[in-house]
């Protein structure tokens, strides 16, 4: 099943659930006369509107967020804790409106029934989707194709694993040697070949199961995978699973560790996106009388285009073009990329005053409003010093794991970059925020910014 039929079936699931538990709330509170009530109670209007509010919040808990393989039990947790929080709302929300209008009590107390048929209606639905979606599996329908790093005795054994269990949803392609020899039909190449055997194959899982002596080449292969769409998970030791130095996830008995696991929560993530967008049109509307301003200044007093578009490399090395107002003279990189300095000769009259300001970087929003950037985030390379950096400081791919922004915490802590130990020093900082992504960062970052702006320290 993919990731798209997987989000039709919950949400076609949840549309008949959510409006099943109404239905029977309705019937029970209405049509059976048990509890009195003193206005004849709608029920069209006020079922859209309970849905639309159960839909934001199964967004916002990750419910409609892809699971592979997710075992029933945690499904059901999940329902149950997103729908106790859901009701704990709605019942202040009773509360209240029963103090305003000095109604009865008694309507508060209605909401542990709906609780109750919500969750029964719900987690069945649910169930019977993760059900349907093991018997799939089962039957060969709907699994990934795999990869196994390593075709040492772990890497056999992991494959055994695999084949004794279906319902795990891998479909066991080949192995990938770590060392040299490739001469073994079930061997696909090593691991120089890893991201060329992932788009010849469509792999989408990589497991990687190496021996001690190969540990070291780790590094290497998550580098290599960075570039592409596929999901990792390491085999532990034994010794590091009873030693709790991993937390790996269990299914069917097999551990796995997920590498490079979204730090921040789905729900989080999916808030942060709303802010984006709801920023940026804010902040293209408010601004556009001063932007207007710039365009004219801009086009006045120097030769050029108005917009300056440069190809930056964002999330998982897609690039993309980022738009910036022009505060250079016109062909200032004819002979080539090179840094900006802080008294560059390059830079107009009107650009040095925008970029004081950072009114050159406004045009980015609409960037953030294609999802190529986000407001808070690691600051977009170019290609070439993405090449550059990637070639002399290690780990730098770790960078490109998450969307790029157009302020961050490596330029609130930093000055402006105008070498490439200037950029080593921020990486540091960068590596910070991708750690510790939060949305309380970013609000932390974003007043910081501001403050940037106002006292006039900006680049």
């Amino acid at each position: 099943m993919t990731k798209s039929s997987e989000k039709i079936l919950l949400i076609i699931s949840d549309f008949i659930t959510l409006n099943a538990a109404w239905i029977l709330y309705y019937l029970v509170r209405v049509e059976s006369g048990w509890i009195p009530y003193s206005a004849t109670a709608s029920f069209i209007i006020p079922s859209l509107a309970i849905y639309l509010y159960w839909a934001i919040i199964f967004s916002f808990a990750g419910l409609y967020q892809h699971w592979f393989v997710r075992s029933r039990f945690d499904e059901f947790a999940s329902v149950l804790k997103t729908i106790s929080f859901g009701c704990f709302i709605l019942f202040f929300v009773i509360f209240l409106d029963d103090a305003i209008s000095d109604s009865r009590a008694i309507s508060r107390f209605l909401i542990l029934i709906y609780w109750g048929l919500m969750v029964l209606s719900v987690g069945s639905g649910r169930i019977l989707i993760r059900s349907l979606q093991m018997t799939m599996l089962q039957k060969g329908i709907g699994l990934r194709n795999s990869i196994i790093v390593g075709s040492g005795k772990r890497g056999r054994e992991l494959e055994n694993l695999l084949s004794k269990f279906p319902q795990l949803g891998y479909k066991f392609v080949g192995f990938i040697s770590v060392q040299d020899i490739t001469s073994k039909p079930e061997i696909l190449g090593n691991i120089l070949a890893l991201k060329k055997i992932i788009t010849i194959y469509k792999i989408s899982e990589v497991l990687i199961a190496l021996e001690e002596n190969e540990k070291d080449r780790l590094f290497d292969i998550i580098r290599y995978c960075q570039e592409t769409d596929v999901n990792l998970k390491i085999m532990p030791d034994t010794y590091e699973i009873v030693s709790g130095l991993a937390k790996t996830n269990q299914l069917y008995g097999v551990p796995f560790i997920e590498v490079m696991p979204e730090i921040m929560p789905y729900g989080s993530k999916l808030f942060k996106r709303v802010l984006d967008v709801f920023i940026s049109g804010l902040l293209l509307v408010l601004l556009s009388p001063l932007l207007i301003i710039v365009v004219v200044l801009i086009k006045a007093t120097s030769k050029g285009p108005i917009f300056y578009k440069q190809v930056r490399v964002g999330r998982n090395s897609k690039q993309f073009n980022m738009y910036k107002f022009r505060s250079m003279v016109k062909d200032a990189e004819e002979y080539g990329p090179e840094w900006a300095g802080e008294n560059d000769p390059r830079i107009t009259g009107i650009g040095r005053l925008i970029r004081m300001v950072y009114l050159d970087e406004i045009p980015q929003l609409i960037n953030v409003l294609k999802n190529e950037m986000s407001i808070v985030g690691p600051r977009p390379e170019r290609p070439y010093f993405v090449e550059k950096l990637s070639a002399e400081i290690p780990y730098y791919y770790k960078r490109l794991s998450i969307k790029p922004g157009i302020t961050g915490w490596a330029q609130i802590k930093h000055k402006y970059d105008s070498s490439l130990d200037d950029v080593k020093e921020k990486l540091k900082f960068d590596f910070y925020y991708i750690e510790n992504m939060s949305l309380k960062l970013d609000f932390k970052i974003m007043v910081n910014t501001f403050l940037v702006i106002i006292f006039m320290k900006g680049h």
